[in-house]
């Protein structure tokens, strides 16, 4: 969808919603290719130790690009209201504002992490025998960290403008480039878990670079200077509002899942490749009603900064029935193929390779049934961001991920539960999360919408 000068204010609800968030889905599908690229790829050619020791690594960089990718989802909600409030000025500091914030972070994320390696290593639980494999993966993976910082800043950007199909295209090109550069550092090279890491740093510059320059090539109105534009701290305090506070969420979100690695690695290798492979398969599951909830809290925004609440009560509606929809089928297929899928990580041939097997399929089955209720917690997250209240988010991801990390180091201790206590932490947390927003909203549901303007309502 091309950015125009309404964006996402007029036309049918379902139709509009619809054909900005697939391009944004089918992105995020391409870049969980490449990141089950790296552990299929591992995991066939290099082994189960291998395997866990890259899925360990994983939850940690997810973590940490996850601090980048809440600062952007934050100035994408600012940039968004700007945008459905037709302030160009305001547009354009708060991307220059945006800019620098996001870029200082990613320039201190890259020097704490190459400083603390040996210290995460350590306080990731990780077995003595995959130490060696963990550093050699981490030391690599690090140095892409400025460029996922260009490319969710950029995408961002395009997509606070309606222009969800740019960025997909970028990750498209990347996607493919990193499984191309996988099969060769792994496969052919033989540089083991490094190599995978290098075919994924050389993909992340290439898709930030390359929607960076396209950016300032398609709309260089966005950065030209003048008179009046300038940074202002009004501006980076609003940004630092808004993006803070996403941020957060978004690292608590991810922090539980690092706590709860931190518990899956302490049972050994087979139950660490075997989270691997589950998580790899769950994410692809549900990913796309997480960027449908991240285009719906965009289509909110722009609506929210149009003074458009018969637009967004429409947009609840239909979003919450397209989202419990597809969590619904996801479910159903994530059950019927567990085996086979989890069978795809591992050499089936290996001596460990149905206690992995086994392990992954538990894990899928108890948490994939209730892919519906995530679906529900992410258009709660992008409602409130949208609305101005991002610290709702927060308080719905420590309800959610607090809870997880609770339950999974409670029940998995308790004798006859073990690992399994881990797995059913995750759907009671969501269960609560979801029930405590919902309460929320239709309690204060008409404080949060702004007062209707009037004109003609644009239904679906």
């Amino acid at each position: 969808m091309r950015a125009g000068k309404d964006g996402l204010t007029r036309g049918p609800v379902m139709k509009t919603m619809l054909c900005f968030a697939v391009p944004m889905i089918l992105g995020d599908l391409l870049q969980q290719c490449y990141n089950i690229a790296d552990t299929l790829i591992v995991g066939r050619f290099l082994g189960a130790g291998a395997l866990a020791a890259v899925g360990s690594a994983f939850s940690l960089m997810t973590f940490l690009t996850s601090i980048l990718l809440g600062l952007a989802m934050g100035s994408g909600t600012v940039f968004s209201i700007r945008f459905g409030q037709k302030d160009e000025t305001g547009l354009k500091e708060g991307i220059l504002a945006s800019f620098l914030l996001l870029g200082v972070v990613a320039v201190v994320l890259n020097v704490l992490v190459y400083a603390g390696l040996d210290w995460i290593i350590r306080a990731l639980h990780t077995p003595e025998e995959l130490t060696g494999m963990m550093r050699d993966y981490l030391s690599v993976i690090f140095a892409g960290i400025l460029g996922v910082f260009l490319y969710n800043f950029f995408a961002a950007l395009l997509r606070s403008l309606g222009n969800s199909a740019v960025p997909l295209a970028f990750l498209a090109v990347s996607a493919l480039l990193n499984i191309a550069l996988d099969l060769w550092f792994v496969a052919g090279l033989k540089r083991g878990v490094a190599g995978a890491a290098e075919a994924t740093v050389i993909s992340q510059y290439v898709s930030g670079i390359g929607i960076a320059l396209y950016t300032g090539v398609r709309f260089p109105q966005l950065f030209k200077r003048e008179p009046g534009v300038r940074l202002r701290w009004p501006r980076v305090r609003e940004i630092a509002g808004f993006s803070s506070l996403t941020c957060l969420q978004q690292s608590i979100m991810n922090l539980g899942i690092l706590a709860v690695q931190g518990r899956v690695n302490s049972f050994g290798t087979t139950v660490m490749a075997a989270f691997a492979a589950g998580v790899k398969i769950d994410a692809f599951a549900y990913l796309p009603v997480q960027d449908f909830g991240n285009a719906f809290s965009i289509f909110i925004s722009q609506n929210y900064g149009a003074r458009r609440p018969d637009r967004i009560r429409e947009g609840i509606r239909v979003a919450a029935a397209v989202s419990v929809s597809f969590g619904i089928v996801s479910s159903l297929a994530v059950w019927l193929l567990a085996e086979p899928l989890t069978g795809l990580f591992i050499d089936q041939a290996s001596p460990e390779a149905a206690r992995v097997i086994a392990e992954g399929v538990r894990y899928l089955r108890i948490e994939g049934a209730f892919y519906a209720l995530i679906g529900v917690l992410f258009l709660l997250y992008g409602l409130y961001r949208a609305l101005g209240r991002p610290g709702m988010s927060v308080v719905l991801t420590v309800i959610s991920l607090g809870l997880r990390v609770a339950l999974a180091y409670t029940l998995s201790a308790l004798p006859g539960i073990g690992v399994v206590g881990i797995w059913w932490s995750v759907p009671i947390g969501w269960i609560l999360a979801d029930a405590f927003g919902i309460a929320y909203y239709r309690l204060r549901r008409g404080s949060l919408l702004p007062e209707k303007t009037g004109g003609k309502r644009e239904g679906a």
